[in-house]
């Protein structure tokens, strides 16, 4: 295991820089704030009945912590699509919001397209691409940003832009105040977790070595179920490490019953409990709880707590937790962090099929 201490190794190791990324995301989330302000939408599109969220990967995160945030006060729901085709209930009341980094997902393409011809009301977010053409030869409202790194690094886009959208279609509050806590509380906590803190006195260093050599399984209940989910990606396109999440308080009426066998995997598993001061009491106990079954079971679990008021405060500080952890277990495992070879391959073949 190499020293998380020795700087020296990190640019070895990071040559394209994944850390910068990982460190930029308050100032991301800023400049993607400023930049959906200039968004004009049709008045006509405040009049919808859903809202559809087309994405893959690291653009489609952004679509699932939207709804996570804007579910308790959003009148209309919000679904995040994964897919080449559109649900049968899109049509001309929904607004459907491809978005992709690269423009070029094949996936967002096909559905973009079949909610068109649905006539549904329709919005493209992205840095460039054939989606980019297509929206500007449709004449559909069009966001870019001008961002180089990973999709999954381009969080603070693909989240904020989609939160100033439904802001500006009046569905939620006003979010300014909170985007502004959040970008303090990540400041502030990367003075705990950035690479020059040592070992000793960096928690997200600390996790990242429990973590070493054991399957991560991260969880999450409400705000932060979905920042459960970003935890998991993160520790499989950085780390290159198998992981997965489960959100509360639905794995307490399956996967505790799992905890049972195989019996070996007791000692290679760690359980990470995203906690919230807003959390429904309910789910407070039901974690306690959970701790218990764990124990009783010899299944090791770490706690991380959400940091700031605010809801959108706790998901980002979160995030910016994992994106940090999953960075260091990267160095653990002497991976490069940033490019995804198998992934790459994939798209290669099936260009191919």
């Amino acid at each position: 295991m190499i020293d998380l201490d020795n700087w020296a190794l990190f640019h070895e190791i990071d040559p394209d820089d994944m850390l910068g990324r990982i460190a930029e995301l308050p100032q991301q989330c800023r400049h993607a704030w400023a930049n959906v302000q200039s968004l004009e939408l049709p008045p006509e599109y405040r009049q919808v009945n859903n809202i559809v969220v087309l994405g893959m990967g690291g653009s489609a995160i952004g679509g699932d912590l939207l709804r996570a945030l804007a579910e308790p006060e959003c009148a209309v729901p919000i679904v995040t699509n994964r897919d080449y085709t559109v649900p049968a209930f899109v049509n001309a009341e929904t607004l459907v919001i491809a978005s992709s980094y690269s423009g070029n997902t094949e996936e967002t393409l096909s559905a973009f397209a079949q909610a068109c011809e649905r006539g549904a009301k329709l919005l493209a977010i992205t840095t460039d691409g054939k989606l980019a053409q297509q929206a500007r030869e449709m004449g559909v409202p069009l966001l870019t940003f001008c961002y180089q790194s990973q999709p999954r690094a381009a969080l603070g886009y693909s989240l904020v832009s989609l939160i100033g959208v439904v802001q500006k279609l009046g569905l939620i509050s006003n979010k300014t105040a909170d985007l502004e806590e959040a970008i303090e509380v990540m400041e502030a906590l990367q003075a705990e977790i950035r690479e020059t803190v040592p070992v000793t006195d960096n928690p997200a260093k600390q996790l990242a070595k429990r973590l070493y050599g054991h399957l991560p399984v991260i969880y999450g209940a409400g705000y932060l179920a979905e920042v459960a989910h970003r935890w998991k990606t993160q520790l499989n396109e950085n780390a290159k490490a198998w992981s997965f999440f489960e959100p509360l308080p639905e794995l307490n009426h399956n996967a505790v019953v799992g905890y049972q066998f195989p019996e070996e995997l007791a000692e290679r598993i760690l359980v990470v409990m995203l906690a919230s001061s807003l959390d429904h009491p309910r789910h407070k106990t039901r974690f306690q709880v959970t701790q218990e079954i764990l124990t009783q079971r010899g299944i090791a679990y770490e706690t991380v707590e959400a940091h700031g008021e605010s809801p959108l405060a706790q998901m980002l500080s979160a995030i910016h937790f994992g994106d940090y952890v999953s960075y260091y277990l990267a160095l653990l495992y002497e991976v490069d962090p940033t490019p995804v070879k198998v992934i790459d391959y994939l798209k290669k073949r099936l260009e191919q099929v």
